[in-house]
């Protein structure tokens, strides 16, 4: 039986199992190339998992500005809806194979509302 997401621990290994299927994923390796080439992908895997911990967990960890991050992003590697698509796809996946409950289904809604308001503010929500 699958238990509900309960502690930092729970989300990183959330994260570390998505990102390895985004990494995997050629269409969405480009918007990761730099991390993996500078070998910060450990570090952004935890600064992932701080924002994750900070809206499923009531911490206040998180110091960055997710949106600011992925339009500057969006400034070298174009993002497209298809991006967002499988981005949901992955994450939903992931946390769906090992969790269930009230935390997963929070993590989900705030992932549909945060990629459609980065897809707003990108102008990519028709493409």
């Amino acid at each position: 039986m699958r238990v509900d997401i309960s502690s930092r621990e729970d989300i990183k290994f959330i994260i570390t199992k998505f990102y390895n299927e985004l990494l995997g994923d050629p269409k969405m390796f480009p918007f990761f190339k730099n991390i993996v080439a500078d070998n910060h992908l450990q570090s952004h895997i935890e600064v992932i998992t701080n924002f994750w911990s900070d809206i499923l967990l009531d911490t206040a960890v998180y110091s960055n500005n997710v949106m600011k991050k992925h339009l500057d992003q969006n400034a070298f590697t174009r993002f497209k809806k298809q991006h967002f698509t499988i981005w949901i796809s992955y994450l939903f996946a992931t946390i769906d194979n090992y969790f269930e409950g009230q935390k997963c289904n929070l993590m989900k809604n705030r992932a549909t509302s945060i990629a459609t308001v980065m897809q707003l503010k990108m102008n990519v929500y028709e493409n």
